[in-house]
């Protein structure tokens, strides 16, 4: 989950919300196939790259589905377009004079007779002193390392200690591009700081060639002269897979040409959602990869980077193994539950830390006792007492200002949207719940529609807006019960193909709703108990691999 709330769920909030504002939005990504992570896996298990990936990506893909993510293409970097567009795009980089040719000093295993790339090698951070730091970057500080760089090096697969040889490799000379990146740094007001002061601090200290090129077999083969044997650095490639997943997408839809309205219209923006520890490859070996092609690419309009999602106080992290991942997550709860807790909790500013308490307070007192409750009582009073109509309303002061603080609710949670601030919305969304649940408190209205039937009308009328208003507001984050809410409202169409100015139309007088049903259920269990729900689940999960 540490992985997946900062890029694939925060992105599909994002482009839900953008779709309910009209916006033409195409929403891409991609199984990351090609590098030494695969092959070393792949080596372990016995088996070949394709066939680790051709599994896995089919796994994730159903996963991603599962959650809820609302992709128009997850493709993957084994796809023919993709090869393609990396290929032709770094030919138009190195006869735009950007990418050379060296021989250079690489570590070697003789044990295994290879060379030893990125992740076939660990061992010391230089900068860190972390004990397990990878060839390729270090985990603990975040810096990109080489692996000449490690101190006290180790193969991975057989644990010896390598030796140096002479290799060629082609690489980007990165520091022709720092001022540019400079200046599109600084400029990009959308950045938020953390990005913005990551990169550039990070230019100032000098950019230097960046390998292009590995000696790995696994991987898009090299289109530069004299370079048969070599194949692309993966995350040379991968930041590519944007514009590739677009070109496919489209293609696929019979308009081959639309991407281009995408990457160069000036109008178009792109958004990126990563973890802080991928801010340099969308900030900086992106926007130059682009800049070089010489074409006039539209540059990453914001990048928005979540600190990190720790787990029971350690970093949640795929490769250590540390965290809960999605699909026991799913074997526990639904996903729409997991997706507000997630991004209610999202790491925006700092590292948050994961704990059942902290998701039982989010579930039951938020979504069920605050959200749900309002939602339910609201709409099984009209059930009962109004024949399942909206009632009509004579709207008083009190009952106009409530929902004017509805309609600023709204604008503020849109411009927390906007601005990447998704934690924000999704507590505003919150606090719309919690509006109408003390509008309710105070009005009572199962008092007074034995006393005054009109009063009572006023206030299932208002509560009934505000539920609209839920409705739409819920629906980056909880697609599911947004689309069951909507329906039981009786409402045209789906949540998702309306608008986000519907938030605010208010339902009519004589509207009928259909019969209401809880929306959640409240999690009756304590953090021993969920701990020992998420050992069964796992152990049966291990059976069935």
């Amino acid at each position: 989950m540490g992985n997946l709330v900062g890029s694939v769920l925060s992105a599909d909030v994002a482009a839900r919300y953008y779709r309910l504002r009209g916006n033409d939005v195409i929403m891409v990504s991609g199984s990351d196939e090609h590098g030494t992570p695969i092959e070393v896996e792949a080596m372990k298990q016995g088996i070949t790259p394709k066939e680790l990936t051709d599994r896995n990506h089919a796994r994730v893909a159903e996963l991603f589905r599962k959650w809820g993510a609302s992709f128009d293409n997850y493709t993957r970097t084994e796809s023919p377009v993709h090869r393609e567009f990396v290929q032709e795009t770094l030919m138009k980089i190195y006869k735009n004079g950007y990418i050379f040719s060296k021989e250079t000093q690489m570590l070697y295993c003789e044990h295994d007779q290879r060379f030893l790339p990125d992740r076939f090698v660990e061992g010391k951070c230089p900068y860190c002193d972390c004990e397990r730091a990878r060839g390729d970057q270090c985990d603990m500080c975040g810096r990109l390392l080489e692996p000449t760089l490690l101190v006290e090096p180790y193969c991975v697969i057989c644990k010896n200690k390598p030796t140096v040889k002479t290799t060629k490799h082609w690489y980007i000379d990165l520091s022709r591009f720092a001022d540019p990146l400079i200046k599109y740094l600084s400029e990009n007001k959308q950045l938020p700081a953390n990005a913005k002061n990551f990169s550039i601090n990070w230019i100032k200290e000098g950019l230097k060639p960046r390998a292009v090129t590995r000696d790995v077999e696994w991987g898009i083969p090299a289109p530069f002269p004299e370079a048969e044997g070599k194949t692309i650095y993966v995350w040379v490639e991968a930041v590519m897979g944007y514009v590739s997943a677009t070109i496919e997408y489209c293609r696929s839809i019979g308009e081959p040409k639309k991407w281009r309205e995408f990457w160069f219209d000036k109008a178009s923006k792109t958004l990126y959602f990563v973890g802080k520890d991928n801010i340099p490859f969308h900030t900086i070996i992106l926007p130059a990869l682009l800049l070089a092609s010489g074409e006039d690419y539209n540059l990453p309009w914001n990048v928005s980077a979540t600190e990190f999602l720790q787990f029971k106080g350690e970093k949640a992290s795929k490769s250590q193994r540390i965290g809960i991942w999605i699909d026991e997550a799913l074997e526990l709860f639904p996903a729409d539950y997991w997706r507000f807790f997630l991004m209610a909790t999202r790491p925006e500013s700092k590292d948050s830390n994961f704990s059942w308490d902290s998701f039982l307070e989010k579930i039951n007192a938020d979504l069920n006792d605050t959200f749900g409750n309002f939602i339910h009582r609201t709409l099984t009073f009209i059930n009962s007492k109004f024949n399942g109509k909206v009632p009509r309303p004579k709207l008083t002061v009190e009952d106009e200002a409530v929902l004017q603080a509805i309609r600023e609710k709204v604008d503020a949670a849109a411009q927390e949207f906007e601005k990447a601030k998704l934690q924000s919305a999704a507590n505003t969304l919150i606090s719309i719940g919690r509006v109408g649940n003390q509008y309710l408190n105070e009005k009572e209205p199962w008092k007074l529609v034995k006393t005054d039937t009109e009063k009572a009308a006023n206030v299932l009328y208002v509560a009934a807006q505000v539920v609209k208003a839920i409705t739409t507001v819920s629906a980056p984050f909880m697609p599911t019960i947004a689309e069951q809410l909507w329906q039981t409202l009786n409402l045209k169409g789906s949540v998702h193909t309306s608008r986000w100015k519907e938030s605010l139309k208010p339902l009519e007088a004589g509207h009928m709703i259909a019969k209401a049903k809880p929306l959640f259920r409240k999690i009756d269990a304590d953090e021993k108990q969920l701990d020992e729900m998420l050992a069964v689940v796992r152990e049966k999960m291990a059976k069935t691999a």
